[in-house]
């Protein structure tokens, strides 16, 4: 009696398991959809993936000031910077989120390991041996509105010149200072390491 009495509960556990198992497997399914990945305002960087009904979405008829502290190492100089590609994130899921990107005040200063992704391309080659893979992630990011600086004290630390800097970039005076007065104006700092 104790034995399929058992028998049942496990037969029934397994059939409220299952349903959650289909699901999970469904959602591995979606993920290989072309439209599972989405790039609405970056296109080809920063994918993310829309959730429409999830909590805490932005405010379309607001506006969001942001700075990225942006000191993400790369592993091979031939990849963009996971700062960049996370501030490209950001700008996607806002404008899929129905918010205009003339509501997204954004800047992101790079400094510390970061600072070599501000160099122009011959500059990059020269030191890295490679075309600079941010440069085009940079320009679609300035496109969007998103004013990318580079910190000047963090370029003399690295012994690059100031000429060296791509020009779609902003040259600051450090990212301490541009941090802290963009957040004395309101700005939210997201510290991207």
């Amino acid at each position: 009696m104790k034995t399929s009495t058992l028998s049942i509960r496990l037969a029934m556990a397994s059939v409220v398991v299952a349903p959650g198992l289909c699901s999970g497997a469904l959602a591995a399914d979606d993920s290989a959809q072309p439209q599972f990945w989405q790039t609405p305002a970056i296109e080809g960087a920063g994918r993310m993936h829309p959730l429409p009904r999830a909590a805490y979405q932005p405010n379309p008829h607001e506006t969001y000031k942001v700075v990225f502290a942006v000191a993400a190492r790369v592993s091979k100089p031939t990849d963009v910077n996971p700062g960049l590609e996370r501030v490209a994130r950001t700008v996607n899921l806002y404008a899929s989120a129905g918010v205009p990107l003339d509501h997204l005040k954004f800047v992101a200063i790079l400094y510390g390991p970061a600072t070599a992704a501000a160099l122009d391309d011959a500059h990059y080659r020269q030191a890295f041996g490679t075309s600079n893979p941010n440069l085009d992630v940079i320009g679609k990011l300035r496109h969007a509105g998103v004013d990318v600086a580079i910190c000047g004290q963090a370029l003399a630390e690295h012994h690059y010149e100031y000429d060296w800097v791509a020009p779609q970039l902003t040259l600051a005076l450090s990212a301490l200072t541009t941090i802290t007065v963009l957040e004395h104006r309101g700005y939210t700092l997201v510290p991207l390491l």
